[in-house]
């Protein structure tokens, strides 16, 4: 793991990133009602590689899912077996892997989601992989979600906040556009400008899940342009992400892309 990676994430920075004051923001709320168009019916099992602390598990799990979560990081994995304690009425389960070398049965799984672990693989050959990987534990017609941040993300956050006045923050930008390639400045990383990542062009994201033998069932954008106006009223941005969310010329206006592949 890369040494930036893990000091990002240890810092706990994703525990709460995906809700304000209980609610959910519109990256959360529009990745649930995809996942909702394209996931089984519960009570399906669902796989959440690189699950993070929880935030998806714990509303599956809600819902009726079978949920499984597996995670690189151990912090990570302790606060979903913490989320997970905290409501017995719907109960899942935790444990550390590598989304590269699942230990997991072949097609034990209705579904399987990549919320987050493509980002930080910088390889291409990891990222197919993982998402082999992915296709390998899911049933056959079984589905794999796999998200993406956008090649162009930078460049629009950086307009957003004003980040694109700071000299270090354009060089970001310039290799982000470039290749895809996302590196905080050493030795003092700013955790606003994220960490070691790498960022999808639509292009890519749709080579990548096809050259794993799935299936790419949709290809769409997460939140459209609403999330680059944080004052307008979320009923709002969730239309204008569902209008373009295919458009092929707006799709990577969201800061997030979501493939849906299916296992032939």
């Amino acid at each position: 793991m890369d040494d930036a990676f893990v000091a990002h994430y240890e810092a706990g920075v994703e525990a709460g990133r995906l809700v304000d004051e209980g609610e959910p923001r519109l990256e959360l709320a529009r990745t649930l009602e995809l996942l909702e168009r394209f996931l089984p019916p519960p009570p399906a099992t669902v796989l959440d590689i690189g699950g993070g602390p929880g935030v998806y598990a714990v509303i599956l799990a809600r819902r009726g899912y079978r949920v499984h979560l597996l995670d690189v990081l151990p912090l990570h994995v302790e606060q979903a077996l913490a989320a997970a304690a905290a409501q017995a009425e719907a109960p899942f389960t935790a444990a550390l892997g590598d989304v590269r070398r699942l230990d997991e049965e072949d097609g034990a799984w209705d579904a399987a989601l990549l919320l987050g672990p493509l980002y930080h693989l910088t390889d291409r050959d990891d990222r197919i992989r993982a998402l082999c990987e992915a296709g390998r534990v899911v049933r056959a017609g079984g589905v794999v979600v796999a998200a993406a941040i956008s090649r162009f993300a930078s460049l629009l956050d950086g307009i957003r906040y004003g980040f694109l006045a700071e000299p270090a923050f354009e060089t970001i930008v310039r290799r982000d556009l470039r290749d895809g390639q996302h590196r905080n400045p050493e030795p003092v990383a700013r955790p606003e400008w994220f960490t070691t990542a790498f960022f999808h062009h639509p292009d890519e994201l749709a080579e990548e899940v096809e050259a794993a033998g799935l299936r790419l069932e949709a290809l769409l954008g997460v939140e459209g342009p609403g999330w680059l106006f944080p004052s307008a009223p979320q009923e709002l941005t969730l239309v204008a992400a569902r209008a373009v969310e295919a458009e092929p010329a707006l799709r990577a206006v969201s800061a997030h892309l979501l493939a849906v592949g299916r296992k032939s």
